[in-house]
């Protein structure tokens, strides 16, 4: 009976957990789109999923691997997928239960449960402790290549020790043969389907919100951790779990720093704050920064710096074109020269110097399970990316710093689409935002 009991509590919490996740269709079309790509040589996936934190340095809990989900939907710890392009076929390997754990963490799905293929999406959900004798049976012979996530530069991943293990087995063929399954991930990860960019939209029309009400707060005399506070209130009152990246409320001086993550000072009169904050809704990121007066209205120096910052942006905006552009490199098709031109071309320093050396990031990054999100940057932009535009210039000398940051996707027709649309973007927009 506590077994049933205990079940039934799974594929409740399962069910429930699930309500934000696409339909098990659409995360079955990625696996076959993968096997497709690993078909010319014969390709078998092998990815493990983290195992669970221990102990109380995980500020947030578990959250799944990006390409581990990406292609199983699946967001509970521990478990690996098999799957094989020629012929297709598919397994997701569960952890036995941990009775003692789940006291502490809640109940699990198990390889046990009879509803778990209709549950997961997937064809065979076996036990974890099946996968070395499951492999043996499906790599083919005389030749095999597995593509896993074996990490490099020294770093490990989830499957590195796991792997490590499988080819340590005395049994193991040692006909097999590695390579690394990131790229191909990379690959169909940079094109987003109508589930992912709805899910994206979730997360900035509540960052959008959180950059509101933060305009309104800002005064004199308040912290940047408190405006930081709100704003993550915010857009997690909207649905969104936790902060795609750590928050950045930097003023000030502070607002030249790119990564400054204190949001210790108190705001003071005179000066701007950039806030570069949003949040993350059912594993998707988004990314978004404004700049503000922080009593309310720019100085004559902060607008000519501000409307050179969005001069950029726009110019970027206006070149892109689907299929041709990208957001690195130096030649005509792409958009980070245009804006860095465009920023040299348009304004001087204290010293008669053009402002494109302030001007000390890239345009913009793709956006997805990841804030920076996996992409090839020789690959144009095209239908179905999704990625931001954020120029910048940053004085330390003056104590300003301006970025501007938006969300944009590029839609079936190729046209640019602002997914953060709403939020002010001109500085007398910004100004009108901040009054009472």
């Amino acid at each position: 009976m506590l077994r049933k009991i205990l079940a039934f509590i799974a594929l409740f919490t399962f069910t429930a957990a699930a309500t934000q996740r696409q339909n098990n269709s659409d995360y079955r079309a990625r696996r076959q789109a993968l096997a497709t790509a690993m078909s010319s040589d014969r390709g078998t996936l092998v990815l493990f999923a983290p195992l669970e934190p221990e102990g109380q340095n995980d500020l947030y809990g578990f959250r799944q691997e990006d390409n581990f989900y990406y292609i199983t939907g699946w967001a509970e710890p521990g478990a690996a997928i098999v799957i094989t392009s020629s012929p297709y076929s598919e397994i997701l390997f569960l952890p036995e239960h941990n009775r003692t754990q789940e006291k502490w963490t809640g109940p699990k799905l198990g390889p046990e449960t009879p509803e778990a293929p209709k549950l997961t999406g997937f064809d065979k959900v076996y036990s974890l402790d099946r996968i070395h004798d499951e492999l043996l049976r499906i790599l083919p012979q005389p030749r095999a290549l597995i593509y896993a996530d074996l990490g490099s530069n020294g770093q490990t991943t989830a499957s590195t020790g796991p792997m490590e293990w499988l080819r340590r087995t005395n049994s193991f063929p040692n006909y097999v043969s590695f390579r690394d399954a990131r790229p191909l991930l990379t690959r169909l990860r940079m094109v987003k389907d109508a589930g992912e960019i709805d899910l994206i939209r979730h997360a900035t029309q509540a960052s959008v919100a959180a950059h509101l009400a933060a305009l309104k707060a800002i005064h004199p005399g308040v912290t940047e951790r408190e405006i930081s506070a709100l704003m993550q209130y915010e857009f997690g009152k909207r649905g969104c779990e936790r902060p795609a990246y750590a928050p950045i409320v930097g003023s000030g001086f502070y607002s030249t720093v790119l990564h400054y993550s204190d949001d210790s000072q108190v705001m003071k009169d005179g000066n701007v704050v950039v806030m570069d904050v949003a949040g993350e809704f059912s594993m998707y990121a988004s990314d978004i920064t404004r700049t503000a007066p922080v009593n309310g209205r720019f100085s004559t120096r902060q607008r000519e710096i501000y409307n050179i910052v969005l001069g950029a942006q726009e110019a970027a905006i206006h070149a892109f074109q689907a299929g041709k552009s990208k957001l690195t490199g130096n030649d005509p098709d792409s958009l980070y020269k245009l804006a860095k031109d465009y920023i040299d071309s348009h304004g001087k320093d204290l010293h008669g110097q053009p402002l494109g050396k302030y001007f000390i990031h890239g345009l913009g990054h793709h956006v997805g399970l990841s804030v920076h999100d996996a992409s090839d940057p020789t690959v144009p932009l095209s239908k179905g990316m999704v990625f931001t535009l954020e120029p910048g210039i940053y004085i330390p000398e003056e104590k300003i710093g301006v970025r501007i940051e938006d969300v944009f996707y590029v839609d079936n027709d190729g046209k640019l689409v602002m997914l953060s649309q709403g939020l002010p973007r001109t500085a007398d927009e910004v100004e009108e935002a901040m009054k009472e």
